[in-house]
């Protein structure tokens, strides 16, 4: 019997950050680190730590893969479908919350420290992010427009679906750079 040999990744105090590149994630300051990268466990999913800073907004989009968030530190509210539409829910750290495929979400961040997740999802999302993400170090701040069109181009070849302003308004979310109103 031949036995294949893979590389064993261990990160220890993950809510504490770890020694994957650190990526930026379409929305400002949302950061990810690939614990898994989707070819390490040959292309069945992929596990990131997730940053959404105090005071960020991860804008309504939904997408065919299923998406899990295991909240590792902080506390975040994230928009889920609930028994009578879609609601605004606060989960702390511990608190997994699972959305499945095609179901809209947002993330918001109203606490005064960031909120730390474990981001579960497959490969095909992964990649996504590879795609989308930028260094840290060489992302500037704010983003570009040419940045939020390459990020908007590519969630568009990938068939996700994102909100438009109406929609995120309606939920309670105001876009950068959309004055009040115009919405």
């Amino acid at each position: 019997m031949t036995f294949l040999h893979h590389h064993s990744h261990v990160h220890r105090r993950v809510a504490e950050g770890t020694s994957s590149p650190t990526l930026g994630a379409g929305a400002p300051g949302v950061t990810v680190e690939f614990l898994t990268l989707p070819e390490d466990v040959g292309n069945a999913f992929s596990i990131m730590r997730g940053v959404v800073p105090a005071g960020v907004v991860v804008p309504l989009h939904s997408h065919d893969e299923a998406e899990a968030f295991f909240i590792v530190d902080g506390t975040q509210q994230v928009l889920i479908q609930g028994p009578d539409g879609l609601e605004w829910n606060d989960f702390h750290a511990g608190d997994y919350v699972n959305v499945p495929p095609g179901t809209p979400h947002a993330h918001r961040n109203v606490s005064d420290r960031p909120a730390v997740d474990l981001i579960i999802t497959t490969a095909r999302m992964g990649r996504f992010f590879l795609e989308v993400g930028k260094p840290e170090a060489d992302r500037p701040a704010p983003r570009t427009p040419d940045d939020v069109a390459q990020f908007i181009a590519t969630a568009v070849r990938y068939g996700y679906s994102l909100g438009t302003p109406e929609e995120n308004a309606a939920v309670g979310i105001e876009l950068p750079g959309v004055p009040p109103g115009r919405q």
